[in-house]
Order: structure tokens, then sequence, then C-alpha cells
């Protein structure tokens, strides 16, 4: 069984309020934080890491990101990773989910054979959970989203997913797509020996070239969505002290929202 996970580095959550965007390209600044593997794809590598277990094959790392991300791609070979490919270019630079997702889909197509794709739920810099379902649509294959529990049998994929107002049990044959919330699983800590292992493999770069994307279709000009702006909404709103007794203050609160015509028997 060959699974491959989608990964992506982010800026580490516990210092986003270091984190900056650029007053021109409305791009978050993303040197202001360390990068460290977003934590739901934590939660991807560990339902590939048990699927292995269960069913042998090999589990494949694919990210796209800065060369800097070698560094994540290094943790995911120490963590039980057979294989780690970047997609790094500057053509890359600036891509929304859509231009992300073609990058991706270039490089599974020539990963070759694969079972199933697993990826982060959502990403703890941008949330969208759109890359997953869209990798999906561009490889024609079907995708079960924010998996709990995900249990193979016979080539079929079943997943409890989680929805808003409770959980869906949903069953597709493979090759599908994945991605996995946060409480599907616990993710391993990195183990000693896995370091020095991953210390030994190679890290597969892959640029623009190498998949035989046109630079119009990928990065920030490949992308449909821009950041026009973003700002904090002024409040023209005052507030107010009612100043008394726990039955005083009740009092004239009452009364300010009868004037206001908010609670009935006020003014009309």
């Amino acid at each position: 069984m060959h699974s491959i996970v989608c990964v992506k580095p982010v800026p580490d959550p516990s210092r986003f309020d270091k984190l900056r965007l650029d007053p021109d390209t409305m791009l978050l600044r993303r040197d202001e934080a360390p990068a460290v593997i977003n934590p739901m794809d934590r939660n991807a590598l560990e339902a590939a890491f048990e699927l292995k277990r269960l069913f042998g094959g090999a589990v494949s790392a694919l990210t796209m990101a800065a060369p800097s991300a070698e560094e994540q791609l290094q943790e995911t070979l120490a963590l039980g990773c057979d294989r780690a490919v970047l997609l790094s270019d500057k053509a890359f630079a600036g891509a929304d989910t859509l231009a992300t997702a073609r990058c991706l889909h270039a490089a599974v197509r020539r990963l070759g054979r694969f079972d199933l794709i697993l990826c982060g739920g959502c990403s703890a810099d941008g949330s969208t959970g759109q890359v997953g379902p869209q990798l999906a649509e561009l490889l024609g294959i079907p995708d079960l989203t924010f998996v709990c529990r995900l249990e193979l049998k016979r080539k079929v994929v079943r997943a409890h997913c989680r929805l808003e107002n409770g959980q869906a049990v949903c069953e597709t044959a493979l090759p599908a797509l994945v991605t996995l919330d946060s409480a599907a699983n616990a993710p391993r800590l990195t183990p000693m020996h896995g370091i020095q292992k991953a210390l030994r493999k190679k890290i597969t770069v892959w640029s623009a070239r190498d998949l035989r994307l046109a630079p119009k279709t990928v990065g920030l000009a490949g992308s449909p969505t821009r950041m026009l702006n973003i700002f904090t909404p002024s409040s023209s709103r005052k507030g107010e002290i009612l100043q008394g007794s726990a039955n005083e203050v009740s009092a004239q609160l009452i009364e300010k929202l009868r004037r206001e015509q908010i609670l009935a028997g006020g003014a009309r």
C-alpha cells in the first residue's frame, strides 16, 4: 500500500503574536516565527503510519514550500516516512489553495501509483480546508474530510467524518483522499533512532520545470483569489457603566432597554 501525506510547514502557533502581513502583497511574512509541521498534518502522518503497520507498503511525504522546509521533511522521515518530496520554486510563491493544489496534483502524478492521499483537515495559518478537496477534484478521486476514525478493508475506506452537528459515516473505494481531524489519533513523538535514519536519507526536490507546470498556472500568477486588504473594523458604539446596588443597576438597565424599545413596555 502506498500512502502519500501532504504536509505544510506553518509558523509555530505558539508564536502567532509575532506574525505580520506584508503591506504591499498582503501575504503573511513567514520569517517572523519558526516553522513547524502543521498540527493536523501530524494526525495525517500518524494515520498513514498505522495503515503501513497493518497492511505494509510505503509512506511518502509531500510539500510545496520554500527550501527551508527540508527541515520539516527531515522530521517526517524521522517519524517514519520512506520518502520525502519538496516542491520548491520561486514561481510557486504567493499561491492560493487552487494554485497549491495544481502543484501537488502534478507531483502526485509524477510519484506514480498510490492508494491513499492523507492531509490535515486544515492548516493553522490559513484554515480554509480547501487544498485536500481541490487536489482530489484535480485527480478525479473521491475525498472524505475531517475524518475522526479511519478503517480500511478490501480496498474500501470507511471513515467517521466530523460535521458541525455530529458525525457521518462514509465509505468509498480506493484510490481516495482523506483529510484528518485532530481527534483522529495521538501523533507520535520523534524517536532518536528515527532522527539518525533520516539524516542518511535524501530529500527529492522538484521545480515547476520538473513538474512541467507553466509559470502562469502556479504561484501568485495562477491564483484566482487575492488578499485585497485586512483591517480591524472601527466601532462607534460606546459603553456605559451603571452604578449602584445590584437591584438599582438592574432597574436602571431595564428602564434603558425599555426606553430603547428593546424590551416591551417602553415608549412607543
